[in-house]
């Protein structure tokens, strides 16, 4: 009685007086400490900036996240935003669980962003991040100057050819066993994330993202086939080793290159110092290529407060919380204005190079709710590459795979006639 009384004294409605912050619920997979204590920061400050909304998170074990999300969406219990991987949001989008961003978020923001900082499906945006990381030859300056092997840069990567030729003669003095460390010991994703760019230097990709539905003649195409083979001879020749007893061949000293991502740049940089070179992936012919996106925020179709919820997703992919995320973590801010506003990824930054990666060089994977399958299907084909399978029946195999997938599910949305309509 007395607050009513005391809003009727300063002449303020009382119901602005009794009124509570909406709340929005946010479910994000748990993750490392520095992520997570950042993640926490930037709530607090969204809290803190306004009084209309108020983000509670849950934080979920990685390894059942995607079962909770699926369970809840069966029984209509999604919070208003989900931490999403990049690659499975045409999934969810296909699915009716997470809705367009394009009416919700500003142009301006958006447009900002680079490609590792947005999911798509059939055109609309369904997703958007803050951070990515990207591939990279590492390498020490020490080791390539004693065999006389030449630093790659943007401006003269090495080609295929010059990259094999000089695993090829470091593995012929003796010093290296298996000269390229492919990271060997990953599983999963890693391998279409690492090796799918080869093929899309090369000119092919893992499907024709001119419509989502053609396979034939892309993943097996004469320039993908070329990449197959060319990774089965790492193997064959042994430039690389089949099946690494450890993830610790470069840092060991048992390999002079190691191709991996950017998620190493600051342990390398704590072991290695100023001898570390980080080069781009070799060029098969279009330029190099890398894979691009990591985890997003996505706004469900169930929210009642769609705009509470825009709000907080604009508020994380501001170039301040962004860059405090990457000040965090380590990993590359997705926009320039970010990027500014950091030590590392700033014009003339130490981790500059990495940005100027993400830049220049990512693609994200194919925007299509089949990718869980495509990128299953180019897995197995890899593994089969790497135990001597002929590269022609292997890809072969993986453009059935996938093709059965399509089909079983009608195109996942993608038909002739909506590809005319984009065009």
């Amino acid at each position: 009685m007395k607050r009513l009384a005391l809003a009727a004294v300063l002449g303020l409605p009382a119901a602005s007086c009794l009124a509570e912050p909406v709340e929005i619920r946010v479910w994000r997979h748990d993750t490392g400490d520095s992520e997570m204590v950042a993640s926490k920061a930037s709530v607090e400050r969204f809290n803190r900036s306004q009084d209309k909304w108020k983000v509670v998170v849950e934080a979920i074990p990685q390894g059942s996240y995607t079962e909770s999300i699926t369970a809840a969406s069966l029984v209509g219990q999604l919070p208003c935003v989900l931490a999403i991987d990049q690659p499975t949001v045409p999934n969810f989008a296909w699915t009716g669980h997470v809705r367009p961003l394009d009416e919700l978020l500003p142009k301006a923001a958006v447009s900002k962003l680079l490609p590792g900082g947005r999911g798509t499906y059939q055109g609309k945006l369904y997703s958007v991040g803050q951070f990515d990381v990207v591939l990279v030859l590492y390498a020490l300056r020490s080791q390539l100057e004693a065999h006389g092997v030449r630093i790659a840069t943007m401006q003269q990567p090495y080609t295929a050819r010059e990259f094999h030729d000089i695993l090829a003669r470091v593995r012929k003095t003796g010093k290296y066993r298996f000269p390229v460390d492919l990271n060997g010991k990953a599983k999963g994703e890693w391998v279409s994330y690492g090796f799918a760019p080869w093929f899309q230097s090369a000119g092919a990709d893992l499907i024709d993202r001119r419509d989502y539905l053609r396979v034939d003649g892309v993943l097996n195409s004469d320039a993908a086939l070329g990449v197959a083979r060319y990774y089965s001879h790492l193997f064959n020749e042994k430039l690389a080793e089949r099946n690494p007893a450890d993830d610790h061949g470069f840092e060991m000293g048992r390999s002079l290159f190691q191709y991996t991502g950017s998620w190493k740049a600051r342990s390398y940089v704590a072991r290695f110092g100023s001898d570390l070179v980080v080069m781009p992936p070799p060029d098969f012919g279009q330029g190099p290529r890398a894979g691009a996106a990591s985890w997003q925020w996505a706004i469900t179709r169930s929210c009642p407060t769609p705009e509470g919820a825009a709000a907080f997703v604009q508020h994380l992919i501001s170039p301040r919380e962004t860059a405090e995320v990457s000040r965090a973590t380590g990993l590359i801010p997705v926009s320039e204005e970010a990027a500014a506003l950091t030590e590392h990824y700033r014009p003339g930054g130490d981790w500059r190079i990495y940005f100027d990666f993400a830049a220049r060089y990512a693609l994200p994977r194919p925007a299509t709710p089949a990718y869980p399958a495509i990128s299953a299907a180019f897995d197995k084909a890899m593994s089969d590459l790497r135990g001597g399978k002929d590269p022609a029946e292997a890809m072969d195999e993986a453009v059935e795979a996938i093709e059965r997938n399509l089909a079983r599910n009608n195109g996942y949305g993608f038909s002739t006639q909506s590809v005319a309509v984009r065009k």
